[in-house]
């Protein structure tokens, strides 16, 4: 019997810890965990060498790196010159997400993964926050950048997100009504709301402690 299959996708604001828990829930529930990997798979589909996405990773608007587009940049196969814009990127990689929940269980960090994939069933829709002067602190470690450094790329990071995630979904990045569950791990510390939220996926889903997948599929 195949082993039934569940997503999980993680929104987050900087410095929250969500990645962290992102890969605390994929080893709890044995699922794939796709971050990065995203624009590696979305590249593999597109032509874009990965550099590409990277350049223009969770960003609405007009491409940032279009005045320095090179070669280089750009696979073999690439055919998409003559229809070059934001929205091809972003369905490239919706391509990519759709293509890995197709695979088996997985967590998806951001990139609009819980809108790309609202037609698939068994899906839960996480969002991470904390206090700022957590995320500084926390981004300040990571970086090792100022505090005043670490509060402005928070506040340009999290714009950027909310531009892209409030363009592409028609909802509102971070808004209690986009998501299932909202939490701030200021509250119990990283590890400890990774537990509670992989209770409430229990719960979500009517698991046992000892379960650890359900089934997926599309409407």
């Amino acid at each position: 019997m195949d082993k039934p299959q569940m997503i999980i996708n993680i929104g987050r604001q900087v410095g929250s810890g969500g990645r962290m828990i992102a890969k605390q829930l994929a080893e709890e529930f044995e699922c794939s965990l796709y971050d990065k990997e995203l624009l590696n798979l979305a590249a593999k589909e597109s032509g874009f060498s990965e550099k590409f996405f990277e350049e223009n990773d969770e960003q609405n608007g007009f491409l940032k790196s279009l005045s320095h587009v090179h070669v280089p940049l750009f696979g073999e196969n690439y055919y998409y010159k003559n229809n070059f814009s934001q929205e091809n990127l972003y369905q490239f990689q919706s391509d990519a997400i759709r293509k890995a929940a197709g695979l088996g269980s997985c967590v998806f960090v951001g990139r609009t993964a819980d809108y790309v994939l609202r037609d698939f069933k068994n899906t839960v829709n996480i969002f991470i926050s904390a206090d700022l002067e957590d995320r500084i602190r926390r981004v300040c470690k990571r970086r090792e950048i100022s505090r005043g450094e670490a509060k402005k790329l928070i506040k340009r990071k999290e714009d950027e997100r909310a531009s892209y995630y409030n363009y592409y979904t028609g909802k509102q990045w971070g808004h209690a009504e986009s998501y299932d569950l909202c939490v701030n791990t200021s509250r119990l510390g990283i590890e400890a709301t990774g537990c509670f939220i992989a209770s409430f996926i229990r719960l979500r889903f009517g698991l046992t402690p000892g379960e650890a997948h359900i089934h997926v599929s599309e409407r």
